[in-house]
């Protein structure tokens, strides 16, 4: 697939795909294959589409952060762990068909792309773009993969823009954390850049090697926060054993308000 100039404007995937609200932000509820589909028909189209993982502290941060919800108007936005899912369950009666977080889901959605694609990392720290561009480059060899710049580019964004534009990539991973990574999505790639802008998160760390995933038996009880936790507790405490607690408790205030509005 050749390098085609989208319109300026993210395009929604399509409005048959079901979405429900979560602490205001629209989650769609598909399955992965439906959102490969849509994804793969949006760039075979030229369209520009913006792509990002709702999870439990992801939430905590929207209630709090009015420009990372407003950013997140602007992505569609799709359901990552099992914070989510009990937020499904709750406001909507059942869990969300499918657990699409971005480590598992981005690899598979470059697998399922058929066409060779450019695709451009930026974020991580000095040298982790590199190391999974090579790990991407081993396992998923359709595509090219290209290292434009680690997240350590500060205010200056010309250079890393400029480079963007000159790679022409048709798709750009940006591993930065939340909620900096959809803010610099939001507010400064365009058509100009790319034309699927995908907020990553630890997903080169992981590629690389420098952060461990829990072993499958623990990914399968949806207990992966807690193996992330457990490696990174300095780090992670205050996410998990603060955040989780505050998470469920606003969504169990949502339910409520719900009802009253209700009767």
């Amino acid at each position: 697939m050749t390098a085609m100039t989208p319109p300026r404007s993210a395009v929604p995937l399509p409005q048959a795909m079901p979405v429900r609200m979560i602490a205001g932000v629209a989650v769609a509820d598909v399955t992965a294959g439906a959102v490969i589909a849509a994804l793969g028909a949006s760039l075979a189209a030229g369209q520009t589409t913006r792509l990002a993982f709702l999870n439990a502290h992801c939430v905590n941060l929207v209630r709090r952060d009015p420009r990372y919800r407003h950013a997140l108007a602007q992505f569609q936005v799709l359901p990552d762990g099992i914070g989510v899912d009990i937020a499904g369950r709750i406001l909507h009666g059942a869990p969300f068909r499918e657990n699409l977080n971005g480590t598992d889901f981005v690899p598979r959605l470059l697998a399922g792309l058929g066409d060779p694609l450019r695709v451009a990392l930026v974020g991580g720290a000095p040298g982790v773009a590199e190391a999974a561009a090579a790990r991407l480059a081993a396992s998923i060899p359709a595509h090219v993969y290209i290292p434009v710049v680690d997240g350590y580019f500060g205010e200056d964004r010309a250079p890393v823009l400029a480079k963007l534009t000159a790679v022409r990539a048709d798709i750009v991973l940006v591993a930065m954390g939340v909620p900096a990574q959809e803010l610099f999505i939001a507010d400064h790639l365009d058509a100009r850049h790319g034309r699927l802008f995908v907020g990553v998160g630890a997903l080169f760390d992981f590629l690389a090697g420098d952060v461990a995933r829990a072993p499958r038996a623990v990914r399968a009880l949806r207990l992966e926060w807690l193996w992330r936790l457990a490696l990174e507790p300095g780090r992670l405490w205050r996410r998990y054993i603060l955040g989780n607690p505050l998470f469920l408790l606003e969504i169990l205030q949502d339910r409520l308000r719900r009802n009253k509005t209700a009767t």
